[in-house]
């Protein structure tokens, strides 16, 4: 095969599935909810129902927020302006409401302490079922929910979002299951009542893009976010050149190669994706190398690699990182964007940078920047609906946090005035309770 086909824009191609095995033929008869429930009751492929048993489990333990040594630090978040058009956003979702009947009103509404925050997944299995699904409404009211997402995010974020949703869809028609994987495959939920002075906040997601939103007058918490795509671009059809998350891996691996060889051997904590000296649990069939994703709020995740703000990046590798970083942030509007950026350089002298895999320029790696303040993760997977059994670079998963209790907007809640700090603990469900008795 020549080089170009081997790493270009078509280079997913040669692992296009075979779409008359079992797996496919049974997709394709099937809408999103038959889909779920065939698997929630049939447990195929065991390792990925098992791994939901796991998620519904750690959904049980009172939120925390990820750590690097299994302890919060307080005073890290602080309530202040940021810019964030919230007259906008409200008229937005107001608009919204008013076009829902009762039932959709009822399903969307949850209270702003809802657990359910946590309860977002990022698999084209619809898992947790709740709010409205976009491709179970009618246009207006899709058009409504978007224009919501619209007025909340950076223009170029929206794009990101869109581009995400697109690329679903492709994915769809490629594996002949548009019922399950289509452009409009996330549901919305909303917690609490719109606002421009008290606290709420909303959750978009669906495969491979999930977008947990906490807003208070003009400040934003957009984390945890997940943002993936298989592939990552689209090359035939009405969106053919849409691509996302090639800038993430672009700058990625250009500031690995230009780190000293020392620093390169330092930053990289195992050599091979999947790696022997691994120790248990450091690679899953699901997540892969990437530690921060669904149902692991609470997880505990020891700092790796060489640190930013010491002699192993000079100024323009530290340039880099905050280029990465400005990435990784594009869906919060400019003046937030900024705000954070400035917090997280401020904590450069304790952010790490990690490595795993090769860093020639055409391999699959995995890489992680991880603070006090922000914690980000790229990784290139192998096949889940494409055959590659190896890693790939047209297969990629991103995700976002804020550790030490900043995702959902926990940290800042108790500083906000009438609103008492509380745990935000998962009461268990009946559909849980059997699942886990299985």
């Amino acid at each position: 095969m020549a080089a170009d086909d081997q790493h270009g824009d078509g280079a997913y191609r040669q692992y296009l599935p075979d779409l008359s095995t079992p797996r496919f033929t049974e997709m394709q008869k099937q809408d999103a909810h038959e889909y779920a429930a065939a698997f929630k009751e049939g447990g195929v492929p065991p390792w990925l129902h098992g791994l939901y048993l796991h998620w519904r489990k750690l959904f049980q333990e009172p939120f925390k927020g990820i750590t690097n040594d299994g302890r919060v630090r307080h005073d890290l978040f602080r309530l202040q302006d940021e810019g964030m058009p919230i007259s906008a956003i409200v008229a937005a979702a107001k608009s919204l409401l008013d076009q829902l009947t009762p039932a959709q009103l009822a399903a969307v509404s949850y209270h702003i302490d809802s657990p359910e925050w946590r309860s977002w997944s990022n698999p084209e299995f619809l898992l947790s079922d709740k709010g409205i699904r976009l491709d179970e409404v009618t246009a207006s009211t899709r058009d409504a929910v978007l224009a919501v997402l619209e007025a909340t995010l950076s223009p170029e974020g929206y794009r990101k979002a869109i581009s995400a949703m697109r690329i679903n869809g492709f994915l769809g028609e490629l594996v002949g299951a548009p019922r399950v994987c289509n452009e409009f495959s996330y549901n919305f939920v909303l917690f609490g009542a719109p606002s421009e002075t008290a606290p709420w906040g909303f959750s978009f997601y669906g495969h491979h893009l999930c977008l947990n939103v906490f807003l208070y007058r003009t400040q934003a918490v957009i984390s945890p976010w997940f943002t993936g795509a298989e592939p990552n671009v689209i090359d035939a059809g009405p969106h053919r050149g849409t691509r996302i998350l090639h800038e993430e891996e672009r700058l990625g691996l250009r500031l690995m190669q230009s780190l000293a060889p020392d620093a390169q051997r330092r930053a990289r904590v195992y050599e091979r994706l999947r790696d022997p000296a691994m120790p248990r649990g450091r690679w899953n069939h699901d997540d892969q190398r990437h530690l921060c994703g669904a149902y692991r709020d609470n997880r505990v995740v020891p700092y790796e690699g060489v640190v930013v703000g010491s002699g192993d990046m000079d100024e323009a590798q530290r340039a880099l990182v905050r280029a990465i970083l400005e990435q990784f942030l594009l869906y919060l509007p400019r003046p937030a964007r900024e705000l954070r950026l400035r917090e997280a350089e401020r904590w450069f002298h304790e952010t790490y940078f990690c490595w795993i895999g090769g860093f020639a320029d055409h391999d699959p790696f995995y890489y992680r920047i991880q603070s006090p303040v922000i914690i980000v993760e790229f990784d290139h997977h192998s096949g889940v609906f494409l055959t590659n059994r190896e890693p790939a670079r047209f297969h990629i998963h991103t995700l976002l946090r804020t550790p030490n209790g900043g995702d959902y907007g926990m940290a800042l809640r108790p500083l906000i005035p009438g609103v008492v700090e509380q745990e935000y603990v998962w009461e268990g469900d009946k559909e849980g309770e059997q699942e886990q008795e299985k």
